[in-house]
């Protein structure tokens, strides 16, 4: 063990609290810097690919390359609303809110156009992330 270890996270110098540094063993969730920003880029971009399959399907042919700001922050609203314990209903109607409101702003549409993409967008990113993650498991449970 190389640093010190507490059960308690916090230690008392007199009356001003001390943080006290856990051991690694302490802390399981630890996480690379790079592991964690890999993982958001990834998952900002299969957003932004499912927002351009969604708009593609309502609107016909569009530019790829604009969607790509779609994605990112929907992404950080489902890390930040895992990281802090958010309420996962407010975290999914915020972050519905937001895309419908990125999806506006790329196309001048009608209120129900614009429903229908966001809507659309919802679907096609469950299903295909459902689709990948059991892709994902299956490959990582096969034998040998």
């Amino acid at each position: 063990m190389v640093g010190p270890a507490s059960v308690a996270p916090f230690a008392s110098l007199g009356s001003v609290p001390a943080v006290v540094l856990a051991s690694a063993a302490a802390l399981p969730l630890q996480a690379s810097v790079v592991s964690v920003l890999g993982t958001y880029l990834l998952f900002a971009l299969f957003l932004s690919l499912t927002a351009f399959l969604a708009a593609r399907n309502v609107l016909g042919d569009v530019p790829w390359r604009r969607y790509l700001v779609v994605g990112p922050p929907l992404a950080a609203i489902a890390f930040l609303s895992a990281t802090f314990g958010l309420n996962p209903y407010v975290a999914l109607l915020t972050a519905v809110l937001i895309d419908a409101g990125l999806i506006a702003r790329l196309h001048a549409v009608r209120p129900r156009l614009l429903a229908a993409i966001t809507l659309i967008h919802f679907v096609v990113s469950v299903l295909l992330g459902a689709v990948v993650f059991g892709i994902v498991t299956l490959v990582g449970t096969m034998p040998g």
